[in-house]
C-alpha cells in the first residue's frame, strides 16, 4: 500500500460519497489523514501498517450499522445496543473491542438537553455513534490532527479526546446552574413572595438530578479504563483517562453540592412563605381587633333598651365617639409596638 503523505505536503483528496449520517470516515497513518469509503474499511484493517480508522456517525440507520458490523467485525449485542438510544451508561468488553455508552448534555434555550454517544474501540479503530442532543466531535478531530504525536498513539487517545470533550461540556452547564441558583437566592429573600420561584427551584433540581445520572456512571467507566488490561488501552493512555476521571469527580461533587443547596433553598423558600403568611395573618388579626371595639360599642347602643348610660344626655353621642377613638388609638399604638400592624 502506498505511503500516505501529510496534509502539509499535498492537498487532501476529496472524500468519497458517504451517507448523510456519516459525519467522518477517515484513516490516520503517520500523523496524516485520508478520507475513505465504508467499503475500504476491512481492506485497510487487513494490513497492519500502524494506522487506525475513525468513523463518526449521527443517528445512523440500522442498515448502516449492519454495514459497519461487517467491516469491523463488531459483536451482535453491541450493535443491538447501538441501534437504539436510551441506553444506560456502561462499558462492556467483546473480545478485542470495547463498547461504551455515555450520556451527553448541552444547553438549549436555557434548558439542558440530553443525548447519548455509543463508542466502539478496537486495536485499530474508533467508531462514535451520536444520538439526540450531542455536539459534533469535529473539534476533537481537529485538535488531534494538529497534534500528530497524539494520533500516533492510536485509537485509545482518540477515545480520550472524545470523553474529555464530553466532560468539558458538562462544566458550562454546571456554571449556568450556579448562576441561576444565585439569582434565585435573591428572589427567595425578596419582600414579595412569587410562585414561580419555587417552580424554578424545582425545575433546576430536576435538571441537576438528570445531569447527575449522566455524570456519575461515567466515573465507573473511566475507572475501568484506567484499570483495564486490554492491549488497545496503553499505560500512557491510562494516565490521560485518569485525568478525565479527576474532572468527572469534581463535576459530580459540584452537582451534589448544588443539589444540597437547592434542597436547602426550597426549604428556606417554603419557610419564608410560611413566615410571610403568618405576618399577613397577624396584620389581619390586628385590624380585626381595631374594628371589634367600635363594633362592640355600636352593637350595645343599637339595642332597643330605654335606660342606658348617656342615652338621653346632650353630649352622649360625642362622648361615645370620643371613647371609641381613644380605645382604638391606644389599641393601635399597642399593636404597632408588638409589630402586629
Amino acid at each position: 500500500m502506498p505511503r500516505m503523505q501529510t496534509p502539509s505536503s499535498v492537498p487532501v483528496p476529496p472524500a468519497p460519497p458517504l451517507p448523510a449520517c456519516v459525519v467522518n470516515c477517515a484513516v490516520y497513518r503517520d500523523g496524516g489523514r485520508t478520507d475513505i469509503g465504508l467499503d475500504e474499511i476491512s481492506d485497510i484493517l487487513a494490513v497492519d501498517d500502524g494506522s487506525f480508522i475513525w468513523v463518526g456517525l449521527y443517528e445512523p440507520e440500522e442498515a448502516l450499522l449492519d454495514k459497519l458490523q461487517e467491516e469491523f467485525g463488531l459483536h451482535d449485542l453491541a450493535i443491538e445496543d447501538a441501534h437504539h438510544a436510551h441506553q444506560r451508561p456502561k462499558i462492556e468488553a467483546y473480545g478485542k473491542s470495547l463498547f461504551l455508552a455515555v450520556h451527553t448534555a448541552q444547553l438549549v434555550d436555557g434548558h439542558v438537553r440530553f443525548g447519548e454517544t455509543h463508542i466502539f474501540i478496537g486495536p485499530r479503530f474508533l467508531v462514535t455513534v451520536r444520538h439526540g442532543a450531542s455536539l459534533s466531535y469535529r473539534q476533537v478531530r481537529d485538535r488531534f490532527e494538529r497534534e500528530p504525536e497524539l494520533l500516533a498513539q492510536g485509537p485509545a487517545f482518540a477515545l480520550y479526546g472524545v470523553l474529555d470533550f464530553i466532560v468539558d461540556n458538562y462544566q458550562p452547564i454546571v456554571n449556568d446552574f450556579r448562576d441561576e441558583l444565585n439569582a434565585l437566592e435573591h428572589e427567595i429573600f425578596a419582600e414579595t413572595w412569587r410562585k414561580d420561584t419555587i417552580v424554578k427551584l424545582y425545575e433546576l433540581k430536576k435538571e441537576l438530578t438528570q445531569l447527575r445520572l449522566a455524570v456519575t456512571p461515567l466515573q465507573d467507566i473511566l475507572a475501568q479504563l484506567t484499570r483495564t488490561q486490554m492491549t488497545q488501552v496503553t499505560e500512557e493512555a491510562k494516565l490521560y483517562f485518569r485525568d478525565v476521571l479527576d474532572h468527572v469527580v469534581r463535576v459530580n461533587d459540584v452537582i451534589d453540592t448544588q443539589r444540597e443547596m437547592l434542597s436547602a433553598a426550597m426549604s428556606v423558600n417554603l419557610s419564608m412563605v410560611a413566615i410571610h403568611q403568618g405576618e399577613v395573618v397577624k396584620k389581619l388579626a390586628g385590624w380585626a381587633g381595631l374594628l371589634a371595639v367600635p363594633t362592640l360599642l355600636a352593637s350595645w347602643y343599637g339595642m332597643n333598651f330605654e335606660f342606658m348610660p348617656e342615652l338621653h344626655t346632650r353630649h352622649g353621642y360625642a362622648v361615645m365617639i370620643l371613647v371609641v377613638a381613644v380605645v382604638c388609638i391606644v389599641l393601635y399604638r399597642y399593636l404597632k409596638k408588638v409589630k402586629w400592624l
